[in-house]
């Protein structure tokens, strides 16, 4: 059979570009560093943002909404945010025919008009915390674009919240980490994480804190899949976001910001893809089970229909295939570049011997089931496939991480995979060193795998990693 996408092992990078292409999830824009997503892509997309949404109110966060277009005075007000946007800000000068009075910044992330309008509902303890989330686009103009994992335009949703105390906003900050975004990639996105605290060079800009997630691809490099960020009073300060607390003093409130984007689409993609194509986790995927039609013959179509309601009755995400004018192999090959978990195998010569037969993307190869006990069998493979994927890629990771006591070390190891070195060992003039490698300190965390409060915390472990 002719080779459909090219080996990881050849060339990842032209890999991850043909699963993209091949499995019909996105295509460039017509203006660089722009994409649009196709309907199996965004799929894809909805099925993340729904689960990432109920997440996020379970947490208490309400959605809201709020402009693309932000003042350029805005962003001035908060000095380190604005210089550390600078780079990427798409700028508009010119609207309505006429030379605008002052530029507008096309929406790179909505810290300043949100903490505009904070500071308008917020005036009294009363009034806190306030929770908001939105769903939207950003633009940060990216000098090397690749689909998924850095464009100039992409999808996300933020979350931005006010507080009465800093200890009340770090547990916010917390709580999202764990309860939203951990949860959410490790049990349906099926992937392993190191999940700690950024560096004070690494942490985003304006922040006082900021905590990641951040998983290795297979290609050995790390990806960080989402931030949470504590940003202390200084936005409550340039923003008068105030409130007057239970003792009738006047405060600034405490405040937080939180994403995670259409990056975990790639993310996902290039930690669980094999040659093949996509693995899509059966928890996340839109189409669960697959049925196909090998070919007619006596009851095969209805006996296929009947099974794809039996599953959708059952709450499976069923997907329903009879194109047999189309080469069943051609369909099966579609079908395993898409990654579905699941596909469900109606012909008739099985179905004489009264049996499907399931064909398992995680695992591979071919089960013959009978057709009234298929429905279990499907069902059961689904939750073993979403743990199998998930020990795959843990054990992949643990693989590629190597413990060193020495930068050079880090950077001959982060070639692979990631580095573990004592942030006392390193510090920030070895992170400084490994930066000039194009290696960077990914994380730090505690010695039990926990988030540290503070880079000064003793026996903290740096990751380090060369990354997307």
């Amino acid at each position: 059979m002719a080779r459909v996408l090219t080996p990881q092992a050849e060339d990842f990078p032209r890999w991850y570009q043909d699963v993209i292409n091949k499995a019909e999830l996105a295509d460039n824009g017509p203006v660089r560093g722009t994409m649009v997503i196709r309907p199996t892509g965004y799929a894809i997309w909805e099925r993340i943002q729904s689960e990432m949404d109920d997440r996020i109110k379970l947490a208490g966060a309400q959605n809201a909404y709020f402009p693309l277009f932000i003042p350029e005075s805005y962003l001035k007000r908060e000095a380190q945010h604005v210089e550390g946007f600078s780079p990427e800000l798409a700028v508009v000068t010119h609207a309505g025919g006429k030379d605008l009075d002052e530029p507008i910044i096309v929406r790179p992330t909505s810290e300043t008009i949100i903490g505009e309008f904070m500071a308008k509902w917020v005036q009294s303890y009363r009034d806190l915390p306030l929770l908001l989330n939105q769903w939207a686009n950003v633009v940060r103009w990216e000098l090397r674009p690749r689909i998924f994992l850095r464009t100039s335009e992409f999808l996300w949703q933020e979350g931005h919240t006010a507080h009465a105390s800093e200890a009340d906003a770090r547990a916010y900050a917390r709580r999202i980490l764990h309860e939203a975004y951990q949860d959410l990639m490790v049990n349906v996105l099926a992937m392993p994480l190191v999940v700690g605290r950024k560096t004070t060079a690494e942490r985003f800009a304006g922040a006082t804190n900021t905590y990641t997630l951040e998983a290795m691809m297979r290609d050995g490099k790390a990806l960080q899949m989402g931030t949470s960020h504590e940003l202390g009073q200084n936005f409550a300060k340039a923003f008068g976001i105030e409130y007057t607390s239970d003792t009738g003093g006047r405060e600034h409130a405490w405040t937080t910001s939180w994403g995670s984007t259409t990056r975990m689409i790639g993310g996902m993609i290039m930690c669980h893809g094999d040659d093949n194509g996509l693995r899509v986790p059966p928890r996340l995927a839109p189409i669960q089970a697959h049925v196909m039609v090998v070919k007619s013959g006596d009851a095969v179509p209805e006996t296929a229909a009947k099974l794809r309601d039996a599953l959708r009755d059952a709450g499976v995400r069923v997907g329903f295939d009879d194109r047999t004018d189309t080469p069943f192999g051609r369909r099966a090959v579609d079908a395993e570049l898409k990654g579905y978990p699941i596909r469900v195998e109606v012909g008739p010569r099985d179905l004489a011997a009264g049996n499907v037969v399931l064909a398992r993307r995680s695992t591979g190869g071919k089960t013959p089931v009978p057709v009234d006990k298929a429905v279990d069998e499907i069902q059961a493979a689904l939750a073993a496939d979403q743990q199998a994927l998930y020990d795959q890629a843990l054990a992949f990771r643990e693989a590629r991480t190597v413990d060193v006591t020495t930068a050079a070390d880090a950077v001959e190891a982060a070639a692979t995979g990631f580095a573990r070195i004592p942030w006392s060992t390193l510090g920030t003039a070895g992170e400084a060193e490994l930066n000039k490698q194009a290696v960077t300190v990914r994380c730090l965390v505690r010695a039990d795998g926990s988030v540290p409060d503070s880079e000064d915390e003793p026996d903290l472990t740096a990751y380090v990693a060369r990354s997307y």
